[in-house]
């Protein structure tokens, strides 16, 4: 099993940045391949950005490429997403997630941490 739990949510005001990370417990973090998604109220969980194991690739969805950064420290068992430029479409919870087999669904999910971002 692995256990994730997030930090760092909060409420800023449009255009500026907020930083959420994940730390992780359970498994050897070197070998998950760890994922942000968020879920709006009253929309469907999305996809926001993903890591490689060894953090070397990342992959983004289209409508934060640019403004948020994936990161994962191994030597912390931590995932973290920067925030820039933050909109108010960008309101959700945000859920980090784990998975060992890049082809495969994730299979760990944190509780999540609120992020709000004000006009």
């Amino acid at each position: 099993q692995v256990q994730l739990v997030e930090s760092g949510g909060g409420l800023v005001q449009a255009g500026g940045s907020l930083r959420v990370s994940c730390t992780a417990s359970g498994r050897t973090f070197s070998r998950l391949h760890m994922a942000w998604f968020r879920q709006a109220p009253g929309k469907e969980r999305e996809f926001v950005a993903s890591i490689n194991k060894i953090g070397t690739y990342t992959y983004y969805t289209n409508s934060v490429k640019g403004r948020f950064t994936i990161s994962k420290d191994n030597a912390k068992n931590t995932v973290s997403l920067q925030m820039n430029n933050l909109k108010p479409e960008d309101t959700a919870v945000y859920h980090c997630a784990a998975t060992e087999n890049s082809n495969s669904a994730y299979d760990y999910w944190g509780q999540g941490t609120r992020v709000t971002v004000s006009s």
